[in-house]
């Protein structure tokens, strides 16, 4: 537990880092979430976005994306890029936005491999860029949470089937168990391990991202 709680620490102080840095824009479409708690678990259908400005996804909209390569705290190096595909389509007002599919990269902004005596590894994420039928465009997004996939014939084409997706990596304060991978995603975006080990996520894993400014893909 105390392993966990020196981990939690150690995130926090790279997610505040990292925020520091980061501005958002106003007078922008603001995202409202669900009244209800959040579950930790991908959704099983479309993700329907605020519809107060016509084909802008807003600031604060969490994405499914499903990485494309492996990427972990041993292997990985930073400024690597990777590609990730969204795992359900995005709509808004009935109407698809983003269709399930498309590409969304990023690259690993940092990297730290577990030690001898810093025994925790960790990644850093962030997202830059969505094709969306064919056109480019830039986003600015960060890793919110992980989840372990069961593989595309158990989700059917989506990123929550039932049984098909796990549980998040985190979660460990609170009590969950079970399919928990032993890691905890910072604000900043930083996935730390809090078993003493290296992080790894395999191709497949679905990552959710939130967005830190609006996407206009009309």
């Amino acid at each position: 537990m105390s392993r966990i709680i020196q981990t939690l620490a150690l995130v926090g102080a790279m997610g505040a880092a990292a925020c520091g840095a980061t501005t958002r824009d106003t007078g922008a479409p603001v995202y409202t979430p669900s009244s209800t708690p959040p579950v930790a678990q991908a959704p099983a259908g479309p993700t329907e976005v605020n519809a107060s400005a016509r084909g802008v996804i807003p600031a604060g909209q969490e994405l499914d994306v499903r990485l494309q390569t492996a990427l972990s705290s041993e292997t990985s190096t930073a400024e690597q890029r990777f590609e990730a595909t969204t795992a359900v389509d995005v709509t808004q007002n009935g109407m698809v936005l983003i269709p399930a599919g498309s590409v969304v990269r990023g690259v690993v902004s940092s990297v730290r491999p577990a030690g001898r005596v810093d025994r925790v590894g960790s990644l850093t994420l962030s997202f830059d860029q969505m094709t969306v039928r064919g056109r480019n465009h830039p986003i600015r997004a960060m890793a919110t949470q992980v989840f372990e996939s069961g593989g595309i014939r158990e989700e059917v084409g989506t990123a929550g089937a039932g049984a098909g997706i796990g549980g998040v990596l985190g979660g460990l304060i609170g009590g969950v168990k079970g399919a928990v991978l032993g890691a905890v995603i910072g604000a900043g975006g930083a996935i730390a391990a809090t078993d003493g080990k290296d992080v790894h996520l395999p191709a497949g894993s679905v990552i959710r991202l939130r967005l830190d400014s609006p996407v206009t893909v009309r």
